[in-house]
This record gives structure tokens, sequence and C-alpha cells, in this order.
């Protein structure tokens, strides 16, 4: 694996070395218009467009939805300990989600009118579970898992290649209906519907170039959960890690090949050179690695929180600080291995990347829910009156202003 390293310099060299990481993967050619593409002619051809198009990309042909036969055999010919590794994050990812759920509030407003703000989920989600390079299982625990505790009662997987492990999982958390399909074709079938396929209210799960441009290109007509991929890693460490367990974290996150970049920042050069020449040694995945050898912990810091990252491990003498870091997801002390929050830490994997994590958040049951105001004026509609009645005419709106008069008069002055 080719490494990189970076030593800069200057009063703003921490936050510029964040933000100059980002450059280290080139960025691909444009896939818009080749999604656009794609996404009309489902949206437009239905079932006969999909098919062509999964024909095409994946090499599939035949019926999209995978039988419930073919899952329960799945299953049945799981390894006895991938089944309870599924079940292990199963119950974490649902134990976590839990915890994310927020509560129903009723209120009591001066006018007298009461809101109750419910928080519902939606009625139908999607999960993509990716299936180029390698099948995805936790990838479907990570989503169905999430969507369940949401409350969500109909939940369809699609997955290229549609893989017996994949399967297997789905079978194992519940899934409604599976589909053997990807690309921007599936995310376009679940955003529109087809003659056979009903579409979501959510789409999520990660993806490569294709699927998630088609995601930005639908979201205005189906939630998502966000842009999800390529994915990053970054360790913060101090002197006396270990680089044998660094350098196997970064080639673990490695794995995810084209587009991934993974790096270390330090202010110790004895570890800097050892996680290089670990590096160094790792097998050529296409993705970019980088070592940025820094002034001290604080300066540190400000590297990481500048490229705001998928994964951000903190080892040594940042790991108290974790709770002010700007990242997906953080992963505390030498034994806090990136790798169990990819599998069965209990934390979600489907995280924000390329620098989204400023803004954005893991995905969590609030991807699949919506929060709603349920008002009951009531005897309040005069007292509102006097406040709203004024504010509609001076924006133009008359109508308004007789809605909220008429309801005064109907129920009598107060």
């Amino acid at each position: 694996m080719r490494v990189t390293r970076l030593q800069p310099e200057g009063p703003r060299a921490g936050a510029d070395a964040g933000l100059a990481l980002r450059s280290l993967v080139p960025g691909g050619a444009s896939v818009r218009a080749d999604v656009e593409a794609v996404v009309d002619g489902v949206r437009a051809g239905g079932d006969a467009a999909l098919a062509r198009f999964v024909a095409r990309f994946e090499g599939h042909e035949g019926p999209l939805r995978v039988p419930a036969e073919r899952l329960d055999a799945a299953v049945a010919q799981l390894r006895g300990d991938v089944r309870a590794g599924i079940e292990t994050a199963m119950a974490n990812v649902a134990a976590v989600a839990g915890a994310s759920l927020g509560d129903d509030a009723e209120l009591v407003l001066p006018q007298g009118q009461r809101v109750v703000v419910h928080e519902v989920p939606v009625g139908r989600a999607a999960i993509y579970a990716p299936g180029g390079r390698a099948p995805y299982p936790s990838t479907v625990v990570m989503g169905v898992v999430t969507a369940r505790v949401a409350g969500v009662a109909d939940i369809a997987v699609c997955s290229p290649g549609a893989h017996e492990v994949v399967l297997a999982a789905c079978a194992l958390c519940g899934v409604d209906e599976v589909y053997a399909m990807g690309g921007a074709q599936a995310v376009a079938a679940f955003a529109y519907g087809t003659e056979t396929i009903r579409r979501a209210d959510v789409i999520a799960g990660p993806g490569g170039l294709h699927v998630q441009e088609a995601k930005r290109l639908v979201s205005g007509d189906v939630g998502i959960d966000g842009f999800l991929g390529p994915s990053d890693l970054l360790v913060v460490a101090s002197g006396g890690a270990d680089p044998e367990l660094i350098g196997l974290d970064l080639l673990a996150q490695a794995e995810h090949g084209d587009g991934t970049l993974v790096g270390l920042v330090t202010d110790d050069l004895a570890l800097a050179d050892a996680v290089c020449g670990r590096l160094a040694e790792g097998e050529e995945t296409g993705a970019a690695a980088a070592v940025v050898l820094v002034g001290g912990l604080e300066e540190a810091l400000r590297v990481a929180d500048a490229f705001a990252p998928e994964h951000l491990a903190l080892v040594g003498e940042a790991e108290p600080l974790a709770a002010q870091r700007i990242a997906g997801c953080v992963f505390v002390g030498a034994a806090g291995a990136v790798a169990f929050g990819d599998y069965v830490a209990g934390s979600n994997h489907s995280l924000p990347t390329q620098g989204a994590a400023r803004f954005a958040s893991a995905l969590s049951p609030r991807a699949f829910r919506r929060r709603m105001a349920e008002v009951h004026v009531g005897e309040a509609a005069a007292a509102l009156a006097r406040a709203g009645v004024p504010l509609a005419r001076a924006e133009g709106f008359p109508r308004h202003a007789e809605s909220m008069e008429a309801r005064v008069r109907e129920n009598g002055p107060s």
C-alpha cells in the first residue's frame, strides 16, 4: 500500500492538514449523467426497464424478489458461529438504537391550546446492502434492526448478487421482502415503485458512487439516511501506542477498497515510522493511506476535527477528549478496534463520510421516524386569532385571517 507522509507547519497547520487529507483520494469521473439515465429509465419504464438495467449491470436475469423458501434455506445452511455473530449484532444494535428513541410530549400553551408532539415511524423502509466486492450481512443488521426498533412495519432489502449469507441475515432479521438487485436501478425502483415493487418512504444503506448519486437524485421524493461512502478512518495516537494494533486497524478499514482513506496522526516519530512500515507491508486494495506527524496533541486533534472522519480512533493521551470530537463514531483506547463497530459493538456502521460528520450522524431510528404535531385549538381560538390575524393580513393572506376569524365566531369570544 502506498503511504503518504505529511508534516504540517504554521499556525493553521493542523486544520490545513486535516483538509489536505481529503485530496489524497482522487475523485472519480462524474457519474451523474449515467445515474440520471438509470433513474429516469426505471421511473418511466417500471419493471421492464429495471430488469434491463439489472441484467446489464449485475448479470442477473429472472425474478428479482427472493422467495421465502430460499431465505429459509440460507439460514439452514448457515454456519453456527456466523449465525451467533449475526444474532449478537442484532441484539446489540437493537439495544443502542432503542436508547435513541424520543418520547412523545404534550403541552398546554398560555393561550389554552393543547399540542401533542408525536414521533411516529414511516410506513415502509428499503435497506441497501452492498454486494459488489463482498457480501454485507452486517449492513442488513444495521439497517433492518434499526428500522424495526424505530417501529417500521414493512421493510424490504435489496442486495446485488443476493449472497446466501445476506439472505440468511435477512431471514434472521425478519425482513418482509428481499430483492436480488442493486445499483442506481434499485434505488430508483424503491423511490418511485414499479409494477411489482412498492415504493419506500425511506431508503437507507451504504454503497458505491452510483448508489450514492442515485440517493442524492431521489432525495426530494423519498427520505434517505445520507450519502454513505467511500469509507475513512483516522487514528490519533500518542507515544507508547502499539504500532501493530494501529496498523491492523488501518489495514482492516482499507479492505473497503477504492476511495477509502486511512491515516494516523501522531506526535511520536518512532510510532509514525513503525506504522508506515506496517502499512507498506499491506496488500494493495485501492485504498489510500497517510501518516501525519504533528507537534503535539492539540495539533493532532485539530487535524482530526478538520478532517471530520467517518471513524476516529483515540489511543493514549487523547482518550479523555472523545466526547468533544467531530466524527461519525469514536473508538476509545487500544482495545477499541474499529472492526468491532463494523459488526457487533452495537454502534451503527452506516456513518457519515467525506467530512459530513461535521453536520450528520450515524444511522439511527430517527432516519425512519417523523415528528408530527397534533394541535387542539379549542377555546384558545380567540386568543390565538388576536395574534395570528394581524400577521396574516401583514403577509397579504386575507383568507388565512378569515379562516382564523371564522373559528372565533364558531367557538364564541373568550
